[in-house]
């Protein structure tokens, strides 16, 4: 995909979009740190209360997915390849983003639309189709751009739900000093040794599973094609090794089993799928502490008809 001055078309969109219904198994953990924390808890790992398991948000992905098709995708000088624009970014203002398409269209958001001739689209239509075939994101996982400058609202055909981990979670909190300081008042505050005291929540060690879902009447409308799904599954293998932090520890990403129906509509519930992978300690293992730990299988005896496993990692 490019950028486009000229006006991209529904079925200019839909004419390379997936054809298949997809759902996916990604298995990542982490390794003494936080891997998403709550700042409803004071950014403590989020938890399930009434059963201890650990949680990670969809956000939380795909936040890590926008960042690493930023760097997957950009020119020598920095910015993003044509059609991989990054919609929601750090201090990205959204109003300006929808500007853009306007601009490049040729488009007054401000200026009352008159009657619309035979087969013409409305201009926030025809910009929201300009934002799904420039920004990925957006193209991925959808927006609700109707605030402030009317660009419409995508339903993204890539949706996940929260990870949750396999086993409970034990959240570590450790206490951490800062020696240097901000001002000569602080300084004079540590001296004798004293020194300013914080806290730091980790989790030792956790697996989590999440289940994503893709949809190809979605893909239609927004133009998410096969080099599209491939950079998703991609980013989904690689987003952890370029996100490292000393908060989040060390995370990885385990497996990713990915099903394809060989229909649009599927072959099979998403529940009955995601049923055919296991995960187990291993025999002897009473408090996990890596992925070896774990036995992974997929019963391929009770796959449905129509439905390849394809495992990505």
């Amino acid at each position: 995909m490019s950028t486009a001055t000229a006006e991209p078309t529904a079925a200019d969109l839909s004419k390379d979009a997936i054809a298949n219904r997809y759902e996916f198994v990604l298995l990542f953990d982490v390794t003494n740190g936080n891997p998403n924390g709550d700042p409803d808890a004071g950014n403590a790992p989020r938890v399930d209360p009434e059963t201890g398991h650990g949680l990670v948000s969809d956000v939380c992905i795909k936040r890590k997915v926008r960042n690493l098709i930023t760097l997957a995708k950009r020119k020598e000088d920095g910015s993003p390849e044509d059609g991989y624009d990054i919609y929601v970014k750090e201090k990205a203002i959204l109003n300006d983003q929808h500007k853009r398409g306007y601009d490049a269209l040729g488009l007054d958001p401000k200026k009352k639309e008159g009657k619309l001739k035979e087969g013409e689209s409305p201009k926030e239509e025809r910009v929201r189709r300009w934002m799904c075939q420039n920004f990925f994101d957006v193209r991925m996982f959808g927006a609700v751009m109707s605030t402030g400058v009317n660009a419409g609202q995508v339903r993204g055909p890539i949706q996940f739900a929260f990870a949750r981990s396999v086993d409970r979670i034990a959240s570590l909190e450790q206490s951490i000093t800062r020696m240097a300081v901000t001002t000569e008042k602080e300084s004079a505050k540590q001296e004798g040794g004293n020194r300013t005291m914080g806290r730091k929540e980790i989790v030792p060690y956790a697996l989590y599973e999440m289940h994503g879902y893709i949809s190809p009447f979605l893909a239609q409308q927004t133009g998410f094609n096969e080099d599209d799904l491939e950079l998703f599954f991609n980013a989904l293998t690689q987003m952890f090794d370029h996100d490292r932090s000393a908060s989040r520890g060390e995370m990885s990403a385990c497996r990713l089993i990915v099903f394809k129906h060989d229909s649009p509509l599927g072959n099979a519930p998403a529940r009955k799928l995601f049923s055919l992978v296991d995960i187990k300690l291993k025999d002897g293992v009473e408090v996990p502490r890596s992925f070896e730990d774990y036995t992974v299988t997929i019963d391929e005896s009770k796959k449905p008809g129509g439905i390849e496993i394809i495992e990505r990692l």
